[in-house]
């Protein structure tokens, strides 16, 4: 099982520019969905025929506030003019369908809001993914951010082997 983490405090863009680079769409994320990107691309950078299709790999996402500080940044614009650009990032499950576009999964792609981070909890979910038989491996992530500067933000690449 690999592990990995975003930092709270540091900046997303520098990460982005540093790690990844090749991806114009991440200026227009929202930050759940720059978290749950930033750390999917730490855990499969190094996957060879990465971005050959399969449908072997889940993709599970769970948070806590979901994408609530995007929603607030959206109900302000409705002040003036409700921006198009804002309102796409208004649904939790947008990061989990990004992360697979971007690596072209075609598998399970899932996102949770829990109550608070309980590892116990989100292995039940990584295990119901498993009972799939296509299901060899699972991105998991729990990125939760109450803010645009204030974040959780921690990540898994698991094998069949790791869970079962």
């Amino acid at each position: 099982m690999k592990e990995v983490t975003v930092p709270a405090g540091v900046s997303l863009t520098e990460l982005y520019r540093q790690e990844v680079g090749d991806y114009p769409k991440f200026f227009k994320m929202d930050t759940l969905s720059k978290l749950g990107f930033l750390l999917a691309e730490r855990l499969v950078k190094d996957d060879k025929d990465r971005f050959t299709p399969r449908e072997d790999r889940a993709v599970l996402v769970f948070s806590r506030e979901g994408c609530v500080a995007n929603d607030r940044h959206y109900v302000r614009s409705m002040e003036d003019f409700p921006s198009p650009a804002l309102f796409v990032y208004t649904l939790p499950n947008i990061v989990a369908g990004e992360i697979a576009i971007r690596n072209k999964y075609e598998g399970e792609t899932s996102a949770y809001v829990l109550e608070r981070f309980d590892k116990a909890q989100l292995m039940a979910f990584v295990r119901e993914a498993f009972q799939d038989p296509l299901t060899r491996s699972a991105l998991v992530i729990w990125a939760d951010c109450p803010s645009d500067t204030q974040w959780d933000a921690r990540g898994w690449l698991m094998d069949r082997e790791d869970v079962l």
